[in-house]
């Protein structure tokens, strides 16, 4: 199955998403910066996903910290779509299985993309 889109259909669905993304949100939580634009990953935090013995998918959940801001929260999943998480036992360790801590923008912006406007 082919994901990929091209340059025209990810810079229109981009520029959509930014008029838009105050006007989806109910007025007491417009102009909050909220809805990040995108959020930038080093690689490393991919290549540690990609490499789990059984990894087949990346898959992207959405969270909200506790200041309401929305952020990708990325995980392997296997062959069986099954998520690559830690045990219960470890579930308060910070370890390399699941992905967050973007640079999120705004405030930390690509310069000079198609995709950002």
């Amino acid at each position: 199955m082919n994901h990929f889109i091209s340059l025209a259909e990810a810079s229109e669905m981009t520029a959509r998403y930014r008029q838009q993304r105050n006007a989806i949100l109910q007025p007491s939580f417009q102009n909050l910066n909220l809805l990040a634009v995108c959020e930038t990953f080093d690689r490393s935090g991919f290549d540690a996903l990609l490499s789990k013995p059984a990894c087949a998918f990346i898959r992207i959940y959405y969270g909200m910290d506790a200041d309401m801001k929305i952020h990708a929260i990325i995980v392997a999943a296997d062959e069986n779509n099954q998520d690559i998480l830690p045990t219960v036992a470890l579930a308060n360790e910070v370890d390399d299985d699941i992905l967050d801590r973007a640079n999120r923008c705004p405030d930390l912006c690509p310069p000079d993309s198609p995709l950002i406007g």
